[in-house]
């Protein structure tokens, strides 16, 4: 269910402030048309008109939020995940460095107060000795030899010709990857509307010691830089302003609404959350673990007419697959979620791998499950994942995870599917 308020922002402007559950039915609203047409276009609900200026707003199987001059919506995750667990899962799939405990002070905010609040303490710290600075390739046109000269392009472009000459050279200075990348998320995060006006001042002044640094275009790819440690203080703040960029937008301009949207496909988190944490975990037994791996189901006589599973990580032994896995972040209790749909395609991808197990993974609490496929040999898994466990707990889990599976190639003791004293999952070598 979602719950709505009215409160007061900037110069007396009332904004209507609904909260949605992802898994929830929606809710009817009134609503402006362009604030309407905002929602429509994040992505994050659907805005369905009803007449008389009300709105239909159901959740679109993603989470986040967004705002406008008149609005703020925001979709939860289910059971209630918090933001510094929600960044811990975006994060890791791209770097295992992100401390998900940096935005632990700010958590029981709302989403953008946190998120501006947790880069402008991280920015702060990041920034406490002075930008950083590095060593930067520079090409120029010189007069005079600097670095190494650039003898293709000297040639191609001037031939014939002594001067200018075409250099390439180091310089030690702010204007590298790291600056641009922080400039970027102190920028955005400050045309969100409606951020406190003291964060929004402290977000103005770390931004105005980067003011030497190039500004990245509007929708350019973020420059990549490398983990090292020149940049240690910078690689939290780094993690969290890439997460900020990739994930939100924001707009504000004269003569244009104010408006903000930071959304997330919590089932494409979840699967990539999954699928790098359980090849890591994978990595200390033999073999090599495949994501998104693709495999015939049928056979036909032309390419076209052939069937093919795609399992969501399938781990190999010997080149020939073992074990595979599938996540899917809505359990079977979810609205909406088909317990039997997702055995018929675990069945479909064991047919098609030759393997004797699959581990249906998903995201919730509750006791791990064996069901044996009648008439065949295919044993399949259920395996809950509690996100609302601390990160430790859930890498943890994912290692069991690991463990058990493992245990099923190599089997030491019968897989049963009761919990036994000492093993909560109920399922594995003891």
């Amino acid at each position: 269910m979602g719950h709505s308020g009215a409160a007061l922002h900037g110069r007396g402007q009332a904004a209507r402030h609904l909260v949605l559950d992802e898994l929830s039915k929606g809710a009817v609203e009134r609503l402006d048309a362009a604030s309407a047409a905002f929602v429509n276009a994040s992505g994050l609900a659907k805005a369905s008109p009803m007449g008389m200026g009300l709105y239909r707003i159901e959740p679109a199987g993603k989470v986040g939020s967004v705002r406008t001059a008149t609005l703020q919506l925001d979709v939860r995750p289910k059971d209630r995940l918090g933001l510094s667990r929600l960044l811990f899962l975006l994060s890791y799939a791209g770097n295992q460095g992100f401390r998900a405990d940096s935005v632990a002070a700010t958590e029981d905010r709302e989403l953008w107060s946190a998120l501006a609040e947790s880069l402008a303490q991280m920015a702060e710290r990041a920034l406490g000795r002075g930008a950083l600075q590095g060593y930067l390739t520079v090409d120029e046109s010189l007069r005079t030899v600097k670095g190494r000269i650039r003898i293709s392009d000297q040639i191609s472009r001037r031939p014939g010709m002594l001067v200018p000459l075409e250099v390439s050279y180091d310089e030690f200075t702010e204007d590298i990857a790291e600056n641009r990348i922080l400039r970027a998320a102190l920028e955005r995060m400050g045309q969100v509307p409606r951020v406190r006006p003291e964060v929004l001042s402290r977000l103005r002044q770390l931004k105005g010691k980067l003011d030497a640094v190039t500004r990245l275009p509007a929708g350019a790819p973020l420059p990549p830089w490398t983990p090292s440690r020149m940049n240690v203080r910078y690689q939290s703040v780094l993690r969290l302003a890439e997460l900020i960029l990739r994930n939100a937008s924001a707009e504000a301009g004269e003569g244009k609404q104010q408006t903000a949207s930071f959304v997330v496909d919590m089932a494409q988190v979840f699967e990539d959350f999954v699928g790098t944490a359980l090849r890591e975990a994978m990595a200390a037994y033999p073999g090599e673990m495949r994501l998104k791996y693709n495999a015939l189901l049928s056979e036909a006589v032309h390419d076209s007419d052939r069937l093919s599973v795609r399992p969501d990580a399938v781990h190999l032994l010997g080149g020939r697959p073992v074990v595979a896995y599938n996540t899917k972040y809505k359990a079977a209790a979810d609205l909406g979620a088909s317990l039997t749909a997702d055995h018929y395609q675990m069945l479909a991808h064991c047919t098609a791998l030759g393997v004797p197990t699959a581990w249906l993974v998903y995201a919730g609490a509750g006791e791990m499950k064996l069901r044996r496929i009648l008439n065949t040999d295919i044993d399949i898994v259920e395996f809950p994942l509690d996100l609302s466990l601390p990160p430790s707990d859930i890498l943890a889990a994912v290692g069991d995870l690991a463990r058990q599976s493992w245990g099923e190639v190599v089997p030491t003791r019968p897989l049963t599917s009761q919990a036994r004293p000492g093993n909560p999952a109920g399922v594995g070598p003891a």
